[in-house]
């Protein structure tokens, strides 16, 4: 049986080219994260519409991208949608497209149920003010909407960033990318993934762990929420009829 001996100084030498991977891996989520969280506001507000045509276009629109695998929906930007348009689309611009019309997708429905669980005396009490749709959409509702939904957004941006992985496939110089071209060229598949496994774990991780701590500190505030509360000593007092024994 052959053991295999790791060519550490391959190992460092990889380091600089997977870095310049790593830093288009970096820019396609980047820019993905941030369009998403802007148009998943739309698309979740259009989702919850009681115009019918809005709210199954929306709908439509959702569950194309949720039941549908996210290298087809990469590989009909990059390919079909120039043959379809006319219009040649490179392949930074297919990866951004296709990830942020995705990642937009599930991030609307995690709004969307953030927007319900808003109270509705809060957004009555905006009317109240005065405050029209556009005012209490940004003072009142999505601010606790994505404060209640942080950790679900954080889960879908680490999912996300894992995908881009996926644009290599369209000639995309990430850090899959890089990679992969390195492991063919030197024959040292082992040294090559398993360093780019260890920079996506390196960036992943530590988002990995905010996420639990914010869904256990999120369980330990509903649970105090809905824990009866002790009555003072004051209250006890005020309830025990007078000359009673306790």
């Amino acid at each position: 049986m052959s053991s295999y001996d790791v060519d550490w100084n391959f190992v460092f030498s990889s380091i600089p080219t997977l870095l310049g991977g790593l830093v288009t891996t970096l820019q396609i989520a980047a820019l993905t994260i941030a369009l998403s969280m802007v148009l998943a506001v739309p698309v979740a507000m259009a989702r919850m519409a009681e115009f019918d045509l809005v709210r199954w276009i929306a709908q439509g629109y959702i569950e194309i991208f949720r039941c549908t695998p996210m290298l087809v929906q990469l590989f009909w930007i990059y390919f079909a949608l120039p043959a379809l348009t006319g219009v040649t689309i490179p392949g930074f611009a297919s990866a951004v497209i296709a990830l942020t019309a995705n990642l937009t997708a599930f991030m609307a429905e995690a709004y969307r149920s953030g927007f319900q669980a808003v109270p509705v005396e809060q957004i009555e009490a905006g009317k109240m003010l005065r405050l029209n749709t556009i005012q209490r959409l940004r003072y009142i509702i999505l601010p606790q909407a994505v404060r209640q939904q942080l950790p679900v957004i954080l889960s879908l941006n680490i999912s996300m960033f894992k995908d881009t992985a996926l644009v290599s496939t369209i000639a995309v110089a990430d850090l899959m990318f890089k990679a992969n071209t390195l492991a063919t060229q030197s024959y040292k598949a082992l040294e090559v993934l398993s360093l780019a496994a260890a920079m996506y774990f390196v960036i992943a991780f530590p988002v990995s762990l905010l996420t639990s701590y914010l869904e256990r500190r999120s369980q330990t505030a509903a649970a105090r929420r809905s824990a009866p509360k002790k009555k003072s000593r004051t209250e006890s007092d005020a309830a025990t009829p007078i000359g009673a024994t306790r």
